[in-house]
């Protein structure tokens, strides 16, 4: 076989290792210690010579048992600073053995379309893109370090131990090609993307990663448009978008559940998108939401339901979505700010949030905070009314702040109680029965006419003259409507609406 290739001395090194799985080394490919993605990827690969040059064609054929191997080793590609003519093609086929290249600079394509393989890693190399659509790894993939200049499909792929991007750099020379497609794919272990550049579309909807994902430091890149698709992605453990992670562009995670901590930091930036970042209808045991700086864009987390949410009032974005999402705890500072909190929806008035809020400050022991925020909620929802019910609502607010401050009310009898004193004191009121009226009394005179009823018996006995009749008519309003609003407040506390 190896006759019939005809192969070269450098591809003859490759065939003979093979049998023992040695590294074939042909420069020296140590990657340097480095956080840019893809810096360790060869630059100048196409301007080897000969002397460090295979074609794919061999490593595909080594890799689909065209050597013949004894016993006692373990067979295996592993090449390192090669240039790889042509393409790595194996479509459906069963790999028996590890493919390993180190710093390698790879001209053609790498598809491994519903192949079943052994460890792939691909480390430090330069390559135009990878195709694994419905590959199954017994082991993991590893591009970690590498520069790739298309795509990374990795659709419905199964991986068992493991997919490795650290320090990955991938930038599709079309801007509507997507960076990193994994839609429905499987990981059995850790999914590690840290300190990793894409520039464009990276989607994982529909995802199992059920070792925990890590977005360390990742930098996303695909302004005014998606950048991160993770509609329905379910992670086991804990998933961090957090150190120096960026995203300029929407972070989408609909549906997505998280059986751990969701820990998010760094920068979000997508003004230009209906939201920057869209977390509606998630389920996440515990919810870190810290960013660096605060999200530039509409942030929703409506119809989430959330264990923990854990956030700071100096980073809270401007306009929040927070309609049916519900929570067990709330941390962080700000506890007496969370009613401002609540209202920052850019459509406008929703009384869940508000209930939600109250329910939580009720379960955490703050009485007085609860009803901040029911009257915070009233409020609002006056802005939404007619005339008449701003009008009223106002009056409410105004006497007995919607029964939540009932002390209002006593504010206000004590004011009118006092004015009258003063104005019939100095201005009396003429008996209607001299013979048979009791001693005129302002102070009680006042009290029976802010009162829906005669207490001391005044009112009956006496009619005011000139402009204190208006005044008399005016406490007897305000009475009733002091009383009315009395009424209705307690009947809205003991009722809520």
């Amino acid at each position: 076989m190896a006759r019939s290739l005809r192969l070269t001395e450098a591809e003859r090194k490759v065939w003979k290792a093979f049998p023992t799985g040695e590294m074939v080394e042909f420069a020296d490919a140590e990657p340097r210690a480095t956080r840019t993605a893809g810096v360790n990827a060869p630059k100048d690969g196409d301007t080897w010579g000969p002397e460090r040059t295979i074609r794919a064609e061999v490593i595909t054929r080594l890799l689909l048992g065209a050597r013949q191997t004894g016993a006692g080793a373990v067979p295996a590609v592993r090449v390192s600073g090669a240039k790889i003519t042509g393409s790595v093609q194996i479509f459906g086929g069963t790999v028996e053995h590890e493919l390993v290249l180190r710093g390698c600079h790879l001209e053609g394509p790498v598809r491994l379309t519903d192949s079943r393989t052994r460890t792939v890693r691909l480390t430090d190399c330069r390559l135009p893109s990878f195709s694994g659509v419905g590959m199954r790894v017994e082991g993991h993939l590893s591009l970690s370090g590498s520069y790739v200049a298309g795509p990374v499909r990795l659709m419905r792929a199964q991986f068992a131990s493991g997919l490795w991007l650290g320090g990955t750099k991938v930038e599709p020379e079309q801007d509507d090609q997507p960076a990193l497609r994994g839609d429905a794919m499987i990981v059995d272990s850790v999914t590690f993307l840290g300190n990793a550049e894409f520039t464009g579309l990276v989607r994982l909807a529909g995802a199992r990663l059920t070792g925990g994902f890590s977005m360390v430091g990742t930098k996303l890149r695909n302004p005014g448009k998606l950048a991160f698709d993770a509609d329905g992605m379910v992670v086991e453990d804990t998933m961090r978008c957090t150190g120096d992670f960026l995203s300029l562009g929407c972070v989408r995670m609909r549906g997505a559940r998280v059986n751990g901590l969701l820990a998010i930091r760094g920068v979000i930036r997508s003004p230009d998108t209906p939201y920057a970042l869209h977390a509606s209808h998630m389920e996440v045991r515990e919810l870190y939401l810290k960013p660096d700086e605060p999200i530039d864009g509409v942030v929703t987390l409506a119809h989430s339901t959330v264990g923990t949410l854990q956030d700071s009032p100096d980073t809270w974005p401007e306009r929040l979505r927070l309609n049916g999402l519900t929570y067990e705890r709330l941390r962080g500072s700000g506890v007496a700010r969370r009613i401002e909190w609540v209202s920052r929806d850019p459509e406008g008035f929703r009384p869940q949030p508000y209930e939600q809020l109250v329910a939580w400050y009720r379960r955490d022991g703050n009485e007085a905070l609860a009803r901040r925020a029911q009257l915070a909620k009233l409020r609002n929802r006056r802005k939404t009314e007619g005339p008449g019910g701003r009008l009223w609502g106002r009056l409410l607010d105004v006497t007995v702040g919607y029964g939540y401050r009932p002390w209002l009310a006593a504010v206000w009898f004590g004011m009118l109680l006092l004015i009258g004193t003063v104005v019939f004191a100095l201005n009396p009121p003429r008996p209607l029965k001299p013979d048979e009226a009791p001693g005129f009394d302002p102070f009680a005179y006042s009290f029976d006419l802010l009162l829906p009823w005669s207490t001391f018996g005044q009112r009956d006995m006496f009619d005011p003259a000139g402009w204190t009749q208006a005044l008399a008519y005016g406490l007897i309003v305000s009475g009733w409507i002091l009383a009315t609003a009395l009424v209705t407040g307690a009947t809205r506390v003991l009722r809520p609406t």
